[in-house]
């Protein structure tokens, strides 16, 4: 069990208590390597009251929750987990530079979807700090590190996909689903567009999958595919007609010297009723062609689907996006100063508890 160097608890500090954020806290309190010691939390309402209450978990944790950066900062942590929906780049550089530790799940893993000069920032605010910033997820993130190392049995690769296909019609209300554009009508100008800019971090997942394999990519580029609801649709938090945008098929394809080496490829919708009419997996399909072939289909399942409620079951996308951010926080705190990816980690695998 990794600890700190003089093998305390590292100190960890929750930043923001949304969906994935509670999952976040209730797997930091469970584990004797981390200690929960602050808490931040957009809203006046939040402040001063008990990590243990926002994130739900019926007890008091005694950790008050703040709104000031810079109580954050006072407490010294080793690390935070920064979880907002939205990312704030001048929070970010100044935790880093204060020598704190950052792992994210704000749509970041090598800060491209971020912009150059965003990215630049935090590299060199992480490095004048001496620590490092890592972010990752469910996919993006952990599906690529999976990838690479069912790679490990191949001579040689050629190209390696990992395909998310999923519907997503219950979880379709939630905010980061408002810039996809459910329900827009077929061929409205500049959607294509906007769905490249909602899904950005994809791109951040082909660098960091060709870093894994040790590729230097020359570009990076989106293709965009609509597939239309072929009847008026009831879909949670969402108004999709007949003939409007019910499916979303997004490949992110990283090239060098014009060949593809890396994709992430996702396919969404809400309803099986779609024209045209596509396959949904309800998998990630991880597809390595090289020397030998290999092919993987990873199902995410309730462990106990009898006894599970439906709030529960819906929390299982939440607990599988916070969960390779927590379980990374040892090998973080120890790793090189600035943006590190999975390339710069040792293969991280969660953690027996009694």
């Amino acid at each position: 069990m990794q600890r700190s160097a003089d093998h305390r608890p590292l100190r960890v500090v929750q930043w923001t208590t949304g969906n994935v954020a509670r999952q976040s806290v209730a797997a930091v309190v469970e584990r004797p390597d981390l200690e929960l010691v602050g808490v931040y939390a957009h809203g006046k309402e939040k402040a001063g009251r008990d990590a243990g209450e926002l994130a739900g978990l019926g007890r008091t944790l005694g950790v008050l929750a703040t709104g000031d950066i810079e109580e954050i900062i006072a407490l010294k942590p080793d690390c935070v987990l920064y979880m907002p929906l939205h990312p704030d780049v001048d929070h970010l550089t100044r935790l880093l530079r204060a020598g704190i530790n950052v792992l994210t799940t704000a749509s970041f893993l090598t800060g491209r979807a971020y912009g150059q000069a965003a990215r630049t920032a935090l590299d060199e605010a992480a490095k004048a700090g001496g620590v490092s910033l890592f972010g990752s997820g469910i996919n993006p993130g952990y599906a690529d590190q999976l990838a690479a190392v069912a790679s490990g049995i191949c001579r040689k690769v050629d190209r390696v996909t990992v395909f998310e296909s999923f519907d997503i019609g219950m979880w379709a209300g939630d905010a980061n689903q408002d810039e996809l554009g459910w329900g827009r009508p077929a061929g409205d100008p500049g959607h294509a567009d906007d769905v490249v800019k909602a899904t950005a971090p994809f791109g951040d997942a082909v660098e960091a999958l060709a870093e894994l394999l040790d590729a230097e990519l020359d570009d990076v580029r989106c293709e965009v595919e609509f597939a239309h609801a072929t009847r008026d649709l009831d879909v949670p938090g969402r108004t999709v007609l007949a003939g409007t945008v019910a499916g979303l098929d997004i490949r992110w394809i990283g090239s060098t010297a014009g060949a593809d080496v890396a994709e992430a490829h996702i396919r969404w919708t809400v309803t099986p009723e779609l024209d045209p009419a596509w396959e949904v997996s309800m998998a990630y399909l991880i597809e390595i062609n090289g020397h030998p072939q290999v092919n993987l289909r990873v199902e995410v399942l309730p462990q106990d689907m009898e006894s599970m409620t439906l709030e529960e079951m819906l929390a299982i996308g939440s607990v599988i996006t916070a969960m390779p951010v927590v379980n990374a926080i040892p090998a973080v705190v120890a790793a090189r100063p600035g943006i590190v990816t999975y390339a710069d980690l040792p293969t991280q695998s969660s953690r027996h508890l009694p």
